[in-house]
């Protein structure tokens, strides 16, 4: 289920449903938005806070739910990740995010949501950077800029090296739905209701400040519950600052993903500048991609269809 592509002069919501954003940095966010031609709503709640919460749960899921009910409302940007959605999903009103598909758009802690909505509407939705993690920073990079374009008209997403380096860790071309995100809470939703589904897809991880006997771990943990050997193909985005802690001996994070994918028999490719990184390159999550080892190369299909005018 495609969300409509926006137009110039469409009004987007923001909101907060894991912690609580920056509002510095996401005032700083609103000229961006501006430069696109686009008005800003800010949900009632995104002030509030509630220890590491943007507020209470019944407040965050109300915020999520009248930005799906207004009509007026084209697309809505989550502010920032750090924990809490996963305390949402049992809530949502998922008949009424499939009577209202729209443009859904976070990363990061919203990986829950990503995989909860997608799995129980079939909605499209977008992993990007967010307005007060990443767009309202002063070093916001126009690399990052160039992919908000894919949301006003279809067009495909080609990462290829133009962008980045990218490492083939398993040789092989392979095609499927793209899903995924963060690793932690990929694996966090395992044994739920919500547990992500991998077969026959292009699973993308990424995650940041794990060190690598965690992200072994994660990957263990995923091995175990047979979600890697059932997808089609691996696209490791970045993993920022996911070093070792401490002085004691550790493999490298490079080593852990050659233990995990080196023989797996599907392709592999690492390098992706997709994640907590900077440019962060956004991409649909739920539509057909193309993953090639040969060309070094990842083709996503549009996450958008073309809007009502």
């Amino acid at each position: 289920m495609l969300p409509q592509a926006l137009q110039p002069g469409d009004q987007i919501g923001i909101v907060a449903p894991a912690s609580p954003p920056n509002l510095s940095h996401l005032n700083s966010s609103l000229t961006f938005f501006k430069k696109l031609n686009l008005k800003v709503k800010l949900a009632p709640n995104l002030k509030c806070v509630d220890g590491y919460l943007a507020g209470s749960d019944e407040v965050r899921i109300s915020d999520l739910h009248m930005m799906f009910e207004d009509p007026d409302i084209k697309a809505i940007f989550c502010a920032c990740g750090g924990y809490g959605t996963s305390r949402l999903v049992s809530n949502l009103d998922y008949n009424l995010i499939s009577q209202n598909p729209k443009i859904f758009w976070g990363y990061s802690d919203i990986t829950y949501l990503h995989t909860a909505i997608r799995q129980q509407t079939g909605l499209i939705t977008f992993h990007g950077p967010m307005p007060a993690s990443d767009i309202g920073k002063s070093n916001f990079n126009p690399q990052s800029e160039l992919f908000f374009k894919q949301l006003f008209l279809p067009t495909n997403v080609t990462y290829d090296e133009s962008i980045s380096p990218l490492t083939v860790i398993h040789e092989g071309e392979a095609t499927g739905e793209l899903v995924g995100g963060n690793l932690s809470l990929i694996v966090s939703s395992l044994g739920t209701p919500y547990e992500i589904n991998t077969q026959n897809k292009l699973l993308l991880i990424e995650d940041v400040d794990e060190p690598p006997y965690r992200i072994d771990s994660y990957l263990s943990q995923l091995k175990h519950a047979e979600k890697l050997q059932v997808a089609n193909g691996i696209v490791i985005g970045d993993f920022h600052n996911c070093t070792p802690k401490d002085q004691r001996p550790s493999w490298s994070l490079t080593e852990v993903f050659q233990d995990y994918f080196q023989e797996i028999g599907i392709p592999v490719l690492k390098g992706f500048k997709i994640g907590h990184c900077q440019p962060h390159i956004s991409i649909p999550l739920g539509t057909k991609a193309i993953l090639s080892t040969h060309t070094k190369s990842l083709i996503v299909q549009p996450g958008v269809k073309e809007g009502q005018v």
